[in-house]
This record gives structure tokens, C-alpha cells and sequence, in this order.
């Protein structure tokens, strides 16, 4: 952060002649640094606001520095985790099946999804938005929006059902997020352990909805800001940020301007939830735009190729594309039941049953998915 402000600075000095540079630390710093500073920030904090008893030196190493979460979270609270290292732990009532489970989900979203997602549309898209189509423009948007979620949630997945397999419970991260008819629904099912600690260790805080309305959409802009900001060092970050919190401030506004009129809100039919479900994922998928680009001018050729690119098809968006977009939507809307049912079917079947559905699943896995793997899109927070 410090070399980014410092290139900010500079530009503006030199803006008005003085060229003077400072100079630029280019500090390594350590993967998933990101992650590694909410575990301790939450710890430090818990432990100030009396929440929390400090922790044997072994024991905080252990949170801290845990595998399965270690680089791209679950950002896991220490007053949730710490008591399961001194809990017994049991070898033979070990939740394999539902491990395996959430293993495998993970693989086939990561490899099978995200990642054909990544190589065949999104990754040319962002490095060459003037030869792409509007149509082309618009489905390696959505590609890009189904490519983070399959990505992202496949890390947390694995990572849930690796610390299972270690007798750990680790928190959910991810409740179907693109089926959200708001943007505050959104962020209760988006990386739902960062909007939950910026909820608490930064929003109320601030002063949250207690201190009037003015106060509560300020508060909600800058903890946006901040949270985008702490993806990366880049303007393209905090202008994502700026977006999400504009949007949620303008959605409290409206949902206080409703209520001091007495209007109620409308009733829900099965067209207006459509409507609102697409409405958020479009907004979503715009501000998606600018997480991904490189800049704010590759963002804004990106979003300019769906007006100027009318007139031609191309090529890039094949059957393929299409539906693994509609299949990395279309999951978030199986019913959580059915997937409880699944995995209480795999443990039906036993270890020799289990064993030949993994090594199938492996081989359709190894078979369809692309050659080689590429990182997790969250490394690099």
C-alpha cells in the first residue's frame, strides 16, 4: 500500500513539476498477507473488547497459520476455532463423506468450471476488449462473474472439507450468492466471513445505523471502500468498493425513504423476484468489470465493447461457455436439502463405494478439465 500511494503522489508532483520522486519500498510480501492480518487483527481485538481469553503461544501459531484456510480463507474467528484444539477428537467419527463432498464440489468448480471459463473468454476479453463482440462482451462478463464464484467458493470448499478430515468445523463462506434480490442479501451470502468482520470490526465501529442516516450510508460507503481496497492496491479495487457501497447506501436510502412515507413494500411475485435477482446480478457483474481489469481504462474499454461491438457475433461464445455459465448459476439454486441428501448417500455406500466414486470423479476431473491448473484467483490477496 505504501508504494501505491507513494506512485499516486509522485504522478501528482509531477503533475506540477516537480520531479522529485520518492522512492518505492517494493517490499515481497508473504502469500495470503491479506488473510494472515484479519486472523491476527481478529484475535488482538476479541482479546481488547474482553471477547476473548489470550491463547497458548502454540495454539495462536496454530490459528494463525492453519493450511487449509491459510492463503484464501475462511477467515475463521479465533473464539470459533481456538476451543476445537483442546475439544477431543475422534479418528472414527470423522465426517469423510461430507469432506469428500465438499472436496470434490470444489475440484469440479475449480478445474472443470472456473478455469475453462478463464482460458476460453474471460482472460482474452480483459487483453483485448477492442476485437471482441457486444456478445461476446456480455457473456465473458457473466463468464468472469461465474468464474470468480466457481473459484473462490472451490477454495472454501476444499478448505472445509480438508479441515473436516482434521476433525475442524471451519465456517461457511458462500450461501448462493447470485441469488440474492439485494445487494445487502448479496453480501450475507458473498464472502460471507469478510462482509461479516467488516460488519463488526469496521462498520459498527463507525457507528453503523446508531448514529442517523447521513452517518449510517457514510459509514457503509467507507467500510466499501476499505474492504476494496484491502483486495488490492489499485484504483480499480476501490472503485469496486465505491460501487458496492454506493449501491447499499442507496438501497438503505430507499428502504428509509419508503418507511418514514408509510409505503409499504410491494408484494413479492415470482416475476418481480426475477426481476430483482437480475437487476442485483447485472450490478454485480458490472462492478465485477473493474475487480478484474487491469486498470481503469481496460475496465472501461471492457464495459464500452457492449455498445460498440453491435453488428457481429464472433466466435468465442460456444455451447461450452454457455452453459457452464448457466451451470455455475444454476447450482446456487439447488435446495440445500438436496445436497444434504447427497451426501447422506455417500456415506450410505461405504468406504469401497466411496473410494471408486472418488477415483471416477478424479479421472472425469483429470479427463475434461484443462491441462495443468491454474491458481487460486485469491492467491494474490
Amino acid at each position: 500500500y505504501f508504494d501505491f500511494f507513494v506512485v499516486n503522489l509522485n504522478d501528482v508532483l509531477g503533475a506540477f513539476g516537480m520531479d522529485a520522486p520518492l522512492p518505492l519500498l517494493r517490499i515481497a510480501l508473504p502469500v495470503g498477507i491479506s488473510f494472515l492480518v484479519f486472523r491476527m487483527l481478529t484475535y488482538v481485538i476479541d482479546i481488547y473488547r474482553g471477547q476473548l481469553a489470550p491463547a497458548p503461544a502454540l495454539d495462536f501459531a496454530v490459528y494463525t497459520a492453519f493450511f487449509p484456510y491459510l492463503l484464501a480463507g475462511p477467515i475463521a474467528r479465533a473464539r470459533e476455532f481456538l476451543p476445537q484444539l483442546t475439544s477431543p477428537r475422534n479418528p472414527h467419527t470423522v465426517d469423510s463423506s461430507r469432506a469428500f463432498v465438499f472436496i470434490l464440489g470444489g475440484l469440479v468448480k475449480k478445474m472443470l468450471i472456473a478455469d475453462y471459463l478463464s482460458t476460453h473468454i474471460v482472460n482474452g476479453l480483459f487483453a483485448s476488449p477492442q476485437t471482441y463482440s457486444s456478445w461476446e462482451t456480455l457473456w465473458g462478463i457473466i463468464a468472469y462473474a461465474v468464474q470468480i464464484y466457481c473459484d473462490f467458493s472451490a477454495y472454501a470448499d476444499i478448505a472445509i472439507g480438508t479441515s473436516l478430515l482434521l476433525g475442524f468445523e471451519l465456517p461457511a463462506n458462500f450461501d448462493a450468492p447470485y441469488t440474492a434480490r439485494t445487494l445487502q442479501d448479496f453480501w450475507r451470502r458473498w464472502h460471507i466471513t469478510l462482509s461479516s468482520w467488516l460488519r463488526d470490526y469496521l462498520y459498527i465501529p463507525l457507528g453503523g445505523n446508531r448514529k442517523g442516516r447521513g452517518r449510517t450510508y457514510a459509514n457503509l460507503v467507507l467500510t466499501f471502500l476499505l474492504g476494496g481496497l484491502w483486495h488490492g492496491a489499485g484504483w480499480t479495487f476501490v472503485f469496486w468498493g465505491l460501487l458496492h457501497g454506493v449501491g447499499l447506501a442507496v438501497e438503505r436510502a430507499r428502504m428509509d425513504v419508503r418507511r418514514s412515507a408509510g409505503v409499504s413494500e410491494p408484494g413479492v411475485t415470482p416475476g418481480s423476484r426475477a426481476l430483482q435477482r437480475l437487476w442485483v446480478f447485472a450490478f454485480v457483474c458490472v462492478a465485477w468489470v473493474f475487480f478484474r481489469a487491469e486498470s481503469m481504462g481496460n475496465a472501461f474499454a471492457v464495459l464500452w465493447r457492449l455498445v460498440a461491438g453491435l453488428g457481429s457475433l464472433g466466435s468465442l461464445v460456444t455451447i461450452w461457455v454457455v452453459a457452464l455459465c448457466v451451470l455455475g448459476i444454476a447450482v446456487q439454486y439447488v435446495p440445500r436439502r438436496a445436497i444434504e441428501g447427497l451426501e447422506a448417500g455417500f456415506s450410505r455406500i461405504g468406504w469401497v463405494g466411496q473410494g471408486l466414486a472418488l477415483a471416477v470423479a478424479l479421472f472425469l476431473i483429470d479427463v475434461l478439465g484443462p491441462a495443468g491448473a491454474a491458481e487460486f484467483l485469491y492467491f494474490k490477496f
